[in-house]
């Protein structure tokens, strides 16, 4: 995973924001500091972190206050939240990953177990990320497939009209020319809808494969579920 990531530390102790920036910057993290709640969503607009280390316990701005604006904002909402608190109630936890923290660390903390959590929440979010280029790349093929068959059955009708019409007309038997034209008609005509058949056949193959796929893929609500599961039995 690459460590050049952007990570926002909230907290309104500077001896928190002192350590973290030091630890981190020497991990090769670019990190941005806020003192509370208020410069927090600031530096959110202006760092765009790929992460937030967030202090819950503050004043003016508690850190959920801070998580429900920033999780209601399209934005901002898929930005991961880490939430430190000095509160290991249950009811705590479980209001913040509700509220959409990906995960939870009551202090005191060390330091090492936070930054295998950041990580852990970094490869997430990276894996989160590419199911989606995935499935928007696999819807965008589903819609290209529709088109094509679309496409292939008003090419089909094309051909029906183009053979009807030759039909229709009157040859004369005797015009040996003509009638050698009609039949080159007629034989390029079969030879186009062979093509035709087999492109359709790949085509059904190609959605047949696709179905197979889909069903046996992770879906994005499937993650977000596993994600906050093994998150909260950590």
């Amino acid at each position: 995973m690459n460590t050049n990531k952007k990570i926002l530390i909230v907290d309104d102790e500077t001896i928190n924001l002192d350590f973290f920036d030091v630890m981190l910057s020497k991990l090769g993290f670019a990190v941005e500091k806020a003192n509370d709640g208020k410069e927090a969503l600031e530096k959110v607009r202006r760092f765009l972190p790929d992460l937030i280390l967030l202090d819950n316990i503050m004043p003016n701005m508690t850190g959920w206050e801070v998580t429900k604006i920033l999780k209601n904002d399209p934005k901002y909402k898929e930005i991961p939240i880490i939430m430190f608190s000095a509160l290991d109630d249950v009811k705590d936890k479980v209001e913040g990953f509700e509220l959409g923290v990906d995960d939870y660390i009551t202090k005191p903390f060390n330091f090492s177990e936070v930054l295998a959590r950041i990580r852990a929440v970094l490869r997430n979010r990276e894996l989160y990320a590419q199911i989606v280029v995935r499935e928007s790349r696999l819807s965008l093929a589903e819609e290209l497939s529709a088109d094509m068959k679309n496409n292939l059955l008003d090419f089909v009708k094309s051909i029906d009209e183009l053979d009807s019409a030759i039909n229709s007309l009157s040859l004369k038997k005797e015009d040996e020319a003509q009638e050698k034209l009609f039949q080159a008609v007629t034989d390029k005509s079969k030879k186009v809808r062979k093509h035709v058949a087999e492109l359709d056949a790949r085509i059904e193959k190609t959605i047949a494969e696709w179905d197979k796929l889909k069903k046996r893929e992770i879906v994005l609500s499937m993650l977000e579920d596993q994600i906050r599961s093994n998150v909260t039995e950590g």
